[in-house]
């Protein structure tokens, strides 16, 4: 029987990995300029982390977790990185840091969820987390960031949907009136949806069941989602960031049904969408969580931040082909090929040979796929210590000195 890769799971083949490859560079490149440093956290948590961080009501905790037993210990593969961010943060006593902390992340995370176009159980992250700025200006950078980022990779058609969801204060007024109006529909409502009423009413907009949306889009609760409830300072928070977006010309609009699928959010949440994915069009979903490093038992400490999942960004771009290998050596005689090979490597250049026994002619022509340059080493070219260097974009062949590293090098960079 043979073996096959883990339902939700998938291979990067080598066709493929050009296209991650240049997703992560520019995730380092846009950072970086932005004053973001990389941080790697471990795979494996304590699964209190996320109960904790994530929000036990969550359907990712409560669904979606891998978690296991070992040594009396429950251990989780990490579905999502801003806990494992903000647990780093406190433990290596970033907060003594000069402030804002600035990170960023890439790597797999796992969630058990039914797969489907751009989601897999295992799939790939990257994300940014800003620490300790209260200011709006912060949200705006974090956002900014996401969208420099998309744009970098020569993503377009984007849009940033915007809301805020208060502070724990002006939100228990939101949460008592919501719960007010859907209280006599609450045996029409999904499972979840009943025990969310219970626990976390804000997520109840967030389901994805059509008879419980049907519900939320009555008039009475429409109301209620529509209104104003946000107090002075949480409201001069989330127009101050407006007045930012605008003055850098980011188009967003307010979606008032936004909540995100987290419990840690606060004031602001947002989402980048794509109309190239079809119903799951989220390509980026963050916000500013002020409480989840004290909650995790660190010092109070504002925050924002965001994720994209790496496969929905792949399904959006153009495949990006291959990189060429600078040189191939072409030669029956594999000792010297190989010697040869390794005095080109040491030099900073990309080469390969065959190592299959081919004919001289297929050794030709698979160089003529896969390289730049073929470098012929027959028995003539061995006897008078040169090669034959052909370049294969212009059909000309020279011989050069087959010593002669600062020519060849010269020659090879030049094309």
């Amino acid at each position: 029987m043979v073996i096959k890769a883990q339902k939700g799971t998938k291979d990067i083949l080598p066709q493929e990995i050009s296209t991650w490859q240049f997703m992560e560079e520019k995730a380092k490149e846009v950072f970086s300029k932005a004053g973001f440093e990389e941080i790697r956290t471990p795979i494996f948590e304590a699964t209190e982390l996320f109960a904790r961080g994530v929000g036990d009501t969550t359907d990712i905790v409560t669904k979606e977790m891998y978690t296991f037993e070992k040594s009396e210990r429950s251990l989780t593969l990490r579905p999502e990185n801003t806990a494992g961010v903000v647990r780093s943060f406190i433990e290596n006593g970033m907060s003594r840091l000069s402030m804002p902390v600035k990170l960023w992340y890439k790597g797999p995370m796992f969630r058990y969820e039914r797969p489907q176009a751009g989601r897999q159980r295992q799939f790939h992250q990257v994300g940014c987390e800003l620490f300790g700025a209260e200011n709006a200006s912060a949200d705006a950078e974090a956002i900014l960031t996401a969208i420099n980022y998309l744009k970098a990779l020569g993503l377009d058609n984007l849009k940033v949907d915007l809301n805020s969801l208060g502070c724990p204060t002006c939100r228990e007024v939101f949460r008592t009136k919501l719960k007010q109006v859907i209280k006599p529909h609450l045996e029409k409502l999904c499972p979840d949806c009943q025990v969310r009423y219970e626990k976390n009413p804000l997520r109840l907009l967030d389901c994805k069941v059509e008879t419980c949306k049907e519900i939320y889009d009555l008039p009475e609760i429409q109301a209620v989602i529509q209104s104003d409830f946000i107090c002075n300072d949480c409201s001069k928070h989330f127009e101050e960031l407006q007045t930012y977006l605008k003055e850098l010309d980011i188009n967003y609009e307010i979606d008032k049904h936004l909540v995100r699928g987290l419990d840690y959010y606060n004031r602001t949440v947002f989402e980048i969408k794509s109309e190239k994915l079809g119903s799951q069009n989220a390509v980026c979903g963050g916000g500013r969580y002020d409480s989840l490093v004290e909650n995790l038992g660190g010092s109070a400490t504002y925050a924002v931040g965001w994720a994209m999942g790496m496969e929905r960004l792949y399904n959006l771009m153009a495949e990006i082909p291959n990189s060429l290998l600078d040189a191939y050596v072409i030669s029956d005689n594999k000792t010297e090929a190989i010697k040869y090979v390794q005095f080109l490597r040491n030099s900073g250049l990309k080469v390969d040979f065959d190592m299959m026994g081919k004919k001289f002619t297929k050794q030709l022509e698979k160089a003529s796929k896969s390289a730049r340059f073929g470098f012929i080493m027959g028995e003539d070219e061995l006897k008078e210590n040169v090669v034959s260097v052909k370049n294969f974009a212009t059909s000309e062949q020279i011989k050069i000195n087959a010593n002669d590293i600062e020519k060849i090098v010269s020659l090879v960079n030049q094309n």
